[in-house]
């Protein structure tokens, strides 16, 4: 099988050696970093994340800040949502386009004060994209990668965890993609509720990466009561509860629409951003649109580690993106990017894989997150 080396041309978070203690088996290259993704057990894992707690590093999803008079304009221009009345200690869910149109990142949006915000990014060079619209806008800011290096604090028990380290008051304080700065034990951080699951949790955005160990050692052992275990991003749970993950379930030129977060591109409202006149275009012609939707899958699906094409009476009409078994639903359940006039619930695919094809189903579960 073949391995990732490990080196020091790619930048390591700063809970490495806490997540080689805890036993990670599995690393991905995420935003030129190691990012785990596995510790050995994947259903116990999902398990930990549903019924209890779990810890998470997410280090390798950066922040892009932009800081000056200008922030909140500059914030505003590249952002597909509007950020309008987001006011600082809050968060949004604001996709990202490029001039073409195209999808290029699906950050949260923080708003840390009226000339700081963040931007905390999947895995997309957003940091470059954003000092040349600054450049070429003459917006006054300086946009720069900060040192803040998420943990993710994720599960049904995370709320009791966190409490315990920080208060329960202050905890029950923070809403929905609301955050706060505070120190625990000397370790300066921004606690946010929010995380990629649907089971509910925290990030500490830790902002000195010297503390990392520290941090996660703090979180670990007040979690223990709680059963805490290592994690990462789960595919599994994902899956069941429609969260996309930008670049797996989408190619180069899939817009925000089509990726299923049309409730987040405001294209009726008064301010511009980045990519609007070419999303209005794209989308005055609803035949070439496509759509990201749930699909079930007939039979046993390994690991997808490339897009495979879905097929009817020989036409390709799109892709299969993702595929996991879901153990909520007791069968592997995954993401096709298809064609509008393929995309209805019901209709079925066929997906060739090696000497065994597959039949994919369009679920009548509509894809889409609440954020």
């Amino acid at each position: 099988m073949a391995e990732i080396t490990i080196g020091s041309r790619i930048k390591k978070s700063p809970y490495y050696n806490c997540t080689l203690a805890a036993g990670v088996t599995h690393f991905t290259i995420y935003n030129r970093m190691y990012m785990p993704t596995s510790y050995g057990d994947p259903v116990g894992e999902y398990e930990r994340l549903n019924t209890g707690v779990s810890i998470w590093d997410v280090g390798a999803e950066r922040q892009v800040e932009i800081s000056g008079p200008d922030a909140r304009a500059m914030a505003q221009y590249v952002s597909a949502r509007s950020l309008t009345g987001l006011k600082p200690g809050r968060a949004r869910y604001a996709p990202m386009a490029n001039y073409d149109g195209h999808l290029i990142n699906d950050p949260i949006a923080l708003c840390l004060a009226e000339g700081r915000w963040w931007l905390s990014i999947a895995d997309s060079d957003v940091v470059l994209f954003c000092q040349g619209v600054a450049g070429a806008m003459g917006f006054d800011v300086e946009v720069f990668e900060p040192d803040v290096s998420p943990l993710a604090v994720q599960g049904p028990r995370a709320e009791d965890l966190c409490g315990d380290l920080f208060g329960a008051e202050l905890i029950e304080s923070i809403g929905f993609f609301h955050h706060r700065e505070v120190e625990l034990d000397g370790i300066e951080m921004v606690i946010c509720r929010s995380g990629w699951s649907r089971q509910g949790g925290f990030e500490l955005f830790l902002t000195d990466g010297s503390r990392g160990e520290d941090l996660w050692n703090a979180v670990w052992e007040a979690g223990e009561k709680y059963g805490i275990g290592p994690g990462t991003p789960n595919q599994m749970e994902r899956l069941e509860n429609g969260l996309l993950s930008y670049r797996s379930d989408t190619d180069a030129t899939t817009d925000p629409i089509e990726a299923g977060l049309g409730a987040y591109v405001n294209l009726d409202a008064d301010h511009d951003f980045v990519g609007k006149d070419a999303l209005i275009r794209r989308h005055a012609d609803p035949s070439s649109r496509r759509r990201l939707v749930n699909v079930t899958i007939n039979s046993e699906v390994a690991v997808i580690d490339q897009p495979w094409p879905a097929t009817i009476d020989g036409e390709m009409v799109g892709e299969l993106r993702a595929a996991s078994w879901s153990p909520k639903l007791g069968r592997n359940i995954g993401l096709a990017l298809l064609g509008v006039a393929h995309a209805e619930p019901g209709t079925k695919l066929r997906v060739d894989v090696g000497e065994t094809p597959l039949e994919i189903t369009v679920s009548d579960v509509a894809f889409g997150v609440s954020l």
